[in-house]
Order: C-alpha cells, then structure tokens, then sequence
C-alpha cells in the first residue's frame, strides 16, 4: 500500500511540475451541419422545404487549457452564439404574407482532450453541453380582410391586419460532440495565435416557449394604421397561447392547446474560428 501511495504520489507531482496552462480566446463563423427541414415556403404556384441548423451563425469562445506534459492536455472552454435567421415559414398569397424566423441565442460549454501531434498542430475532441439562452421566433403576417371583415371593423375594402410577435424557445439540456484540428503560431513565449476547423455534433428536444412581443394593428389599403394594438400581449386572439409546453405523449382527445408534441431541432455546425491563446510560465523552474 505504501509502495502503490509513493508511486502515485510521484506521478501527481510530475504531472503538477511540467503542467502548463494556457488561457485563449477566439471567434469565429460556423455553417450548418447534418440539416434538418425547419418549414416551408409557400407561394400560389408551390410549396417548397426550407433545411437548417441552428448551429449557423458567429460564436465567440474562452477556453482554458492545462497540458500535463508536451503533448497531452484538457481543455475547459465557455461560448456563446449569435445564430443567424433560419427560415420557418414564407408564405406569399394574394392576401396572406407570412415572414416568420428564427435564431439560437445560446451560451454553451466544453470539455475537451487536447493532443499536439507537432508544436504547431493540435486536435481536440470531447463533450459539448448547451448551458442556457433560447432559440428566438421572429415572424410577422399580413392578412388581407374579407369584405365583411373590413365591414365589421368599419374600414374600406383592402384593409388588412399586421401581426408581429416574437416566441422564445426553450429546451432541455443537451449532449453533444465539440471536435477541432488547428494550427498555431507563436508570437513570443507567452503569445500565440491560431486557426482551426470545428465541428459540433449536437441537437435540442424541445421543452416550452413562451411568447415575449405581440401586436397587431389594423391597416387601411394606403398603409395607414387604423387601429394601434388590436391584439397584444395581455390581449392575445382567440386560439393563441401565451406559453406552450412540448410533451412526448399526447392523447387523440386533448383539447388543451397549451400543450404541443415535443421534437428535436438541429445545432450542428462546422466551422472556422481565429484566436490568441496567452501561455503562463510552466509550473516547474528551470
């Protein structure tokens, strides 16, 4: 036992004396990987599927590495993501028009293996965790009146109704693959700088939304706004829920429509980030 105590006590010191840590930051663009359809566009002559990721967009990363030797080490890194808009319904009839999106505004974390396979060339690969944020609807419709529509709300026939609401997303907490290969370059002993090729393997089950923005104004056919907040907020139409919830099981005969099947929505991406990495003195003196 105290042969097994000596020995480990000896390989935790060795590792501790020749430890280097490193702190770097970076950001980058990602476009999406392994898309999924997320809604359709839709005009008087066809319907056609619109595919994404969540995953696209700008990220930018802190990241904080140890090395227990020259060429091993494990990487704990933080990130956040400013998605860009992904398409989930374009709808463009004669009296209907429908520009609805959305985006991920996401904080997530990593937990890496680092390997150098040379002093310039690194990889590392692990787990990916997403820690908090949404997944942002933005849409806006346009619905033309029908004659006794525009009778019953007094205004002249070409009036139509303007909605835009915003919907925050949510879902439960994800485990993915976060895999990279760089390329660094050393400025000084202390600074360096490098490139790299990241791939994120991850996606999200759906858990509830809630909307946060809502209005709805009536306009006249020359654009002017008849009335102001028809609908808002604390004055939702009739059908519209506030907050949803997505569940797995649903019964043929619920008619509460708070209450949504569940899916999964894809964050994969691949990607290329640039950073400066600051390297603090090794552990052990020379």
């Amino acid at each position: 036992m105290k042969h097994l105590i000596t020995v480990c006590a000896a390989v935790l010191i060795s590792t501790i004396s020749y430890g280097q840590l490193q702190v770097s930051v970076s950001s980058g663009y990602a476009i999406g990987s392994a898309t999924m359809k997320l809604g359709e566009k839709v005009n008087t002559s066809e319907t056609e599927n619109t595919y994404g990721s969540y995953g696209e967009g700008t990220n930018f990363q802190i990241r904080g590495t140890y090395f227990f030797d020259d060429s091993f080490g494990v990487d704990l890194g933080i990130g956040y993501l400013r998605g860009t808009d992904q398409e989930l319904s374009i709808v463009n009839l004669p009296n209907t028009e429908v520009d609805a999106v959305a985006r991920a505004r996401a904080f997530g974390s990593s937990v890496s293996v680092v390997y150098k396979f040379t002093n310039n060339i690194y990889g590392r690969f692990g787990a990916l965790l997403k820690l908090g944020g949404k997944t942002e609807g933005v849409i806006y419709r346009k619905s033309v009146f029908s004659a006794e529509e525009a009778a019953a709300f007094g205004v002249p026939e070409g009036s139509y109704s303007e909605t835009n609401y915003k919907e925050d997303f949510h879902g439960h907490f994800p485990l993915g693959f976060v895999g990279a290969l760089g390329y660094k370059y050393d400025i000084n002993p202390h600074f360096s700088i490098f490139a790299e090729a990241e791939y994120y393997g991850i996606s999200l089950k759906r858990k509830d939304s809630e909307i946060s923005e809502f209005n709805t104004d009536v306009v006249l056919p020359d654009g002017t706004v008849a009335v102001s907040g028809l609908y808002t907020l604390e004055n939702l139409p009739d059908g519209t829920d506030r907050k949803t919830t997505y569940v797995d099981n649903l019964s043929n005969t619920n008619t509460d429509t708070s209450k949504e099947l569940s899916q999964k929505v894809p964050y994969s991406s691949f990607g290329i980030n640039f950073g400066i990495t600051y390297k603090f003195q090794r552990f052990n003196k020379e």
